[in-house]
C-alpha cells in the first residue's frame, strides 16, 4: 500500500493507480478530522463569559483558564510527535477527535473551577495527541515540491473548525444550556473511531532516518529551529490573546455572547484564507520574506482590531484581516522546521506548533493582570507589538538554507 512519503519498491502501475486515492482519501480525512478537533478546542473561549458568571471568576481566573487550554494542547506535542515518528501515527490521530469530543463537551458540566481545569486538560492532550503525526502525514504526501500547499490545506480545515466552534458552542448553549453541552461529544467519538480504520497503513511512514530523541530535537532550537520557534510563538501570542479577549471584550461593552462569538469567528474564519495563500506562496517565494512582512504589517491591524468598537463594520473588517495575516505564519513555520529536521517531521511539526503554541500562551494570563487593572481593550492592545519578534527572527541569516523549497527528488 502506498505511504506518503516512503521509498519503496518499483510497483506496477495498476497499483500506483491503486494507492494514490487511498493516500488522497486519508489526507481528506485527516483535514476533516482537523476540522472538528479544532471546532472542540474552540469551545472554551466563546464560552468564558457565561462561565465567568457561572462560577463568579475574575478575568485573571478566565484567562488562566485560556492558558491551561492552550498550553495542553500545545505543549506537549513535541512529545507526542516523537511517539508517533517512534511507533506510528494511528493511535494518535484517532486518539485526537475522540478525547477532544468528550472531555470539552463535558466542560459545560463542570461543577467546580478545579474540574473544569482537569477536562480542559484531558481534551487538550487529545488535541496534542492529533496535530503533530497529522500535519506530518499530510506534508510527506507532497513529497516536498507541494508541502507548503498540503500544509495550507490541513491549516485550512483546523481554522475553519476555530471559526465554527464559538458559534456552535454558543447556539447550543443557548438551546440547551451550559449543562447540555455534552451532546456535542458524538461527531467526535464517531470521527476517532473511523480514523482508527482509515488511517490504518497510511500512518506508519518510513522517515528519512530514525527519528531523533526528544532531547536531539529541542537541541536544535540553539540553532535555525530556534528561530523558528519565536516566530510562531510570538504569533501563537497574538493569536490566543484575540482569542481569549474578545469574548470578554464584547462583554464588557455590553454586547451579547453571540455577537462576541460572531466576531471571534469572523478572525479565525479569515485566518483559513491566510493559509491558504501562505501555503500557495510559501511552495513559491522566499518565506523568510513572507513571514518577515506578513508579522510586521499584523501588528497596527491587530491593534486596530482590538481598540476599535466591537461588532461595528470596521472593527469585524480589521478583524478579519488580522486573521488571515495571523495564520499566514502557520505553513511556512512548519515546512521550514520539517525540513531541517526531514527524520523527525511530526517531532518537529509539534515543536513548531504546539510547543511555540503553548509558550506563546503563557503570556495570557499576564495580559488578563493588566486587564483587571487597566481594562481589557488597553491589555489587549499592549500585547499586539509582541508580532514583531518574529519579524526580527525571520530575516536572521541562519533560516536562508530553508528560505526556498526543496525540490523532490
Amino acid at each position: 500500500m502506498y505511504e506518503p512519503g516512503a521509498i519503496s519498491a518499483p510497483r506496477s502501475d495498476a497499483t500506483a493507480r491503486n494507492a494514490v486515492p487511498r493516500a488522497g482519501v486519508v489526507v481528506a480525512m485527516v483535514v476533516v478530522s482537523h476540522t472538528v478537533v479544532d471546532t472542540y478546542t474552540a469551545f472554551v473561549t466563546p464560552l468564558l463569559p457565561l462561565i465567568m458568571d457561572n462560577l463568579g471568576i475574575s478575568i485573571t481566573l478566565a484567562a488562566t483558564l485560556a492558558t491551561v487550554l492552550w498550553v495542553s494542547t500545545g505543549l506537549p506535542q513535541p512529545v507526542f510527535g516523537y511517539l508517533a515518528d517512534r511507533f506510528g501515527k494511528r493511535a494518535f490521530i484517532a486518539a485526537g477527535p475522540l478525547m477532544a469530543g468528550i472531555f470539552f463537551s463535558l466542560a459545560g458540566l463542570a461543577p467546580s473551577y478545579l474540574v473544569l481545569l482537569l477536562l480542559i486538560v484531558l481534551g487538550g492532550l487529545g488535541s496534542a495527541a492529533f496535530h503533530p503525526p497529522s500535519a506530518s502525514l499530510v506534508a510527506r504526501a507532497g513529497k516536498g515540491r507541494s508541502s507548503g500547499k498540503l500544509v495550507a490545506l490541513f491549516s485550512f480545515g483546523g481554522a475553519a473548525g476555530f471559526a465554527a466552534g464559538p458559534v456552535i458552542a454558543v447556539a447550543l448553549v443557548g438551546f440547551v444550556g451550559l449543562g447540555g453541552l455534552w451532546i456535542a461529544m458524538v461527531p467526535g467519538v464517531v470521527l476517532g473511531t473511523l480514523l482508527w480504520f482509515v488511517v490504518k497503513g497510511q500512518a506508519r511512514q518510513r522517515a528519512e532516518g530514525p527519528p531523533p530523541p526528544p532531547r536531539k530535537a529541542l537541541g536544535l532550537l540553539k540553532g535555525p529551529l530556534g528561530l523558528v520557534f519565536v516566530i510562531s510563538a510570538s504569533g501563537a501570542f497574538a493569536q490566543k490573546t484575540i482569542v481569549t479577549f474578545i469574548p470578554i471584550i464584547a462583554g464588557h461593552a455590553g454586547e451579547s455572547a453571540l455577537t462576541g462569538a460572531a466576531v471571534l469567528s469572523v478572525f479565525l474564519g479569515a485566518q483559513g484564507l491566510g493559509t491558504l495563500a501562505s501555503g500557495f506562496l510559501a511552495d513559491r517565494v522566499n518565506r523568510q520574506r513572507l513571514l518577515a512582512a506578513v508579522s510586521a504589517i499584523a501588528v497596527p491591524v491587530h491593534i486596530l482590531a482590538i481598540v476599535l468598537p466591537p461588532a461595528t463594520p470596521a472593527a469585524i473588517a480589521m478583524a478579519a484581516i488580522a486573521g488571515c495575516l495571523n495564520m499566514a505564519l502557520l505553513p511556512p513555520v512548519v515546512v521550514m522546521a520539517q525540513d531541517i529536521l526531514p527524520s523527525g517531521t511530526a517531532a518537529m511539526s509539534g515543536t513548531v506548533m504546539g510547543m511555540a503554541w503553548a509558550a506563546g500562551a503563557l503570556g495570557i494570563p499576564v495580559v488578563g493582570v493588566f486587564a483587571d487593572m487597566f481594562g481589557p481593550v488597553t491589555a489587549t492592545a499592549w500585547a499586539m507589538p509582541a508580532l514583531l519578534a518574529g519579524t526580527v527572527c525571520a530575516m536572521q541569516p541562519a533560516l536562508k538554507p530553508y528560505s526556498r523549497a526543496r525540490r523532490a527528488a
